[in-house]
């Protein structure tokens, strides 16, 4: 268990519920590169909720990246599946959705056994938190909270293995190698399947996807990839999955994609077009696009299907996986700022990377 026990808490603790409101730290998206640290009054929630203080929580590498860089469909929700995200995507804002806090403070109404407790939650990136129990997601013993901090990530790649359905002796194709891409690889590696070809830009991303369980790793800046695409899938992809970011990756997995084959669009590309050659290969090869999203459960599972089912398979996988050995970089929460640069300017050196709050 962690330990968070201070008297300066448990004082500002007892001052929270018993006398007035205290301050939290929270990152806010202030405008294009710009992060500002606020210290603002945390909220009251009355006596149903629960205090949470943060540990770690992740920084979403494609989406944070978008939203840093200014490059996100204004006035569109965050994620209005997501209360702590349902404000608009409008300077200033807070946003994240990959915390692990422990609750250190109940209201009157809430069950004592949820005090101490290491909880998962979908919140921005800020010191404490007030929240109802049912939105929160509780840690099992047998996980570290480092490897908990995946369980968004792992629950993309999951619901993109059951959006795609890959089959045995299927040849997949993955485009993109950052964290989501990765765990991609670490489920399909699991697959008899007769052949993984992946594809990642940075060397780094490269080597760990081959030690993952891909079979080839390809550099889709390298010229001839279509050639080299065609040596290791001769008959085109089974099923390929774009979820680089980048919208000119489409093209390449169309390119690759065989007679009757699946590409799955995971990838969100904010504000950025994706002009698609729909008029060769496409138009005669019968590819059938799918969009995946992790808001919500694809219709044809909706009858067996749970978040809760799907968030136990996504443990299951995170305790086999251990994906906390991804984590390339850790920094303060006061040095958000050069978090955000370091995966604006150097990409090619990271993977995962966290902000600590003590």
């Amino acid at each position: 268990m962690v330990s968070v026990d201070s008297l300066d808490l448990e004082y500002s603790i007892y001052i929270y519920f018993e006398k007035g409101p205290m301050n939290r730290l929270s990152l806010y998206f202030a405008g294009q590169r710009q992060i500002s640290l606020n210290e603002e009054e945390l909220p009251m929630k009355g006596d149903d909720g629960v205090l949470v203080q943060t540990l770690f929580s992740a920084i979403s590498p494609g989406t944070e990246s978008l939203i840093y860089r200014g490059e996100f469909p204004e006035e569109m929700p965050a994620d209005a599946n997501i209360p702590s995200l349902s404000s608009k995507f409008v300077y200033p804002f807070k946003y994240g959705y990959s915390v692990v806090g422990q609750v250190v403070a109940l209201g009157k109404e809430v069950d004592s056994r949820w005090k101490d407790r290491l909880v998962f939650a979908f919140q921005p990136h800020e010191s404490h938190f007030i929240a109802h129990p049912e939105t929160l997601i509780l840690i099992p013993e047998d996980i570290s909270p480092e490897d908990s901090v995946f369980l968004s990530n792992m629950e993309t790649a999951v619901n993109f293995l059951m959006d795609g359905s890959p089959q045995i002796g299927e040849n997949v194709a993955v485009f993109g190698q950052g964290i989501v891409g990765l765990l991609t690889t670490s489920l399909l590696a699991q697959f008899p399947l007769a052949k993984l070809v992946t594809l990642d830009r940075y060397t780094l991303r490269r080597r760990v996807s081959l030690e993952l369980g891909a079979h080839i790793c390809l550099d889709p800046g390298d010229e001839g990839l279509d050639k080299q695409i065609k040596e290791h899938l001769p008959n085109g992809a089974d099923l390929a999955y774009e979820i680089s970011g980048s919208p000119s990756a489409l093209d390449q997995a169309l390119i690759a994609t065989g007679f009757a084959g699946r590409v799955v669009i995971g990838s969100w590309y904010g504000s950025k077009r994706s002009s698609l050659d729909l008029g060769r290969h496409f138009h005669r090869s019968r590819i059938r696009l799918i969009c995946s999203q992790v808001s919500s459960i694809a219709p044809e599972f909706s009858g067996r299907w749970t978040k809760g089912r799907r968030f136990d398979v996504a443990w299951e996988m995170i305790r086999r996986l251990k994906p906390s050995r991804f984590i390339t970089h850790r920094f303060p929460i006061q040095q958000a700022a050069e978090a955000y640069q370091l995966l604006d300017q150097n990409p090619e050196k990271t993977i995962q990377i966290l902000l600590t709050y003590h």
